[in-house]
């Protein structure tokens, strides 16, 4: 399997985009036998330059994390990102995952803070852990043999009292721990993108930044997601959210709204996609055909 920074370097000298989709761990073994068997060759078949699998709330899904991860580079010969978070693990646990995850073949880490479990308000260090994404990125960095990953926030990240741009110190402070890539959380509107990117440009930030895009599927939904994640919808787009509800031309909508959104992007230089697919074929699909990225 190739590491991310490389795959970006042989993209960029292509002036090719970078195209990845990020999927969640299923919860029940049902679930990941119709995902593995349905939802990734259907997904594969479009030829992403790599894939992630997300690490659940409070590190509840590790072990079936790395599992998908193995299958998906065996299986079907794709590069997969792995997330690994702080919460809940010490040190010596995250070395362990670490070495775990080298023994399989895993060359590329989404390194996280994470979320607290459900049950808990906020987030809380483990003891004998981390407290930073920034901390966890050092370590593996010391582990060594990993290309590695940070979030960035384009709006900052809800936790964050002092104001986004203190938030961007941290991802640049993710970054001169050994970072070579940054993905952001789901955003419509572009401006905070740009904006973003330009300030990390001036911190002297210029590893590849990928915008993560997620295509709505209905109304309600997004509204939970951003409301969690603490990210802007613009007011025309609320409206028109508020007018459609949970329809299926809601979908139709928010390809439509992602394969726009994705174009301008693109031609501003952004150096690849990053698709939250929620596990759905039909959204991902279809906007990478009207992006003309189907290969």
């Amino acid at each position: 399997m190739h590491s991310i920074r490389d795959i970006h370097a042989q993209k960029a000298a292509r002036s090719e985009p970078v195209i990845s989709f990020e999927f969640f761990p299923p919860k029940t073994e049902d679930g990941e036998r119709n995902f593995l068997s349905k939802t990734v060759p259907s997904l594969a078949a479009l030829q992403p330059d790599f894939c992630s699998v997300t690490y659940g709330a409070g590190g509840s899904t590790r072990a079936r994390t790395l599992s998908i991860v193995d299958r998906i580079q065996r299986d079907h010969g794709l590069t997969a990102l792995a997330h690994l978070t702080c919460v809940g693990s010490t040190r010596e646990q995250l070395l362990e995952i670490a070495q775990q995850a080298r023994v399989l073949g895993i060359h590329n880490i989404l390194a996280l803070r994470g979320d607290p479990p459900a049950e808990c308000a906020t987030f809380e260090p483990t003891a004998g852990g981390f407290e930073y994404a920034w901390q966890l990125v050092a370590l593996l960095r010391e582990f060594g043999g990993f290309c590695l990953g940070v979030a960035g926030f384009p709006e900052g990240h809800i936790a964050c009292t002092e104001g986004r741009e203190v938030d961007w110190e941290r991802v640049k402070a993710k970054v001169d721990q050994g970072a070579d890539f940054i993905i952001t959380q789901l955003f419509f509107n572009n401006a905070h993108y740009f904006r973003f990117r330009e300030h990390l440009s001036r911190l002297g930030v210029s590893v590849p930044i990928f915008p993560g895009i997620i295509p709505i599927l209905s109304a309600s939904q997004i509204k939970k997601f951003t409301t969690l994640c603490g990210a802007e919808l613009p007011e025309p787009l609320r409206r028109r959210l508020d007018e459609l509800g949970d329809v299926d031309d809601t979908v139709e909508f928010g390809i439509d709204y992602a394969s726009r959104q994705c174009e301008e992007l693109l031609r501003a230089g952004a150096p690849g996609l990053h698709f939250y697919t929620l596990n759905k074929t039909r959204s991902t699909t279809a906007i990478l055909k009207n992006l003309g990225l189907v290969r």
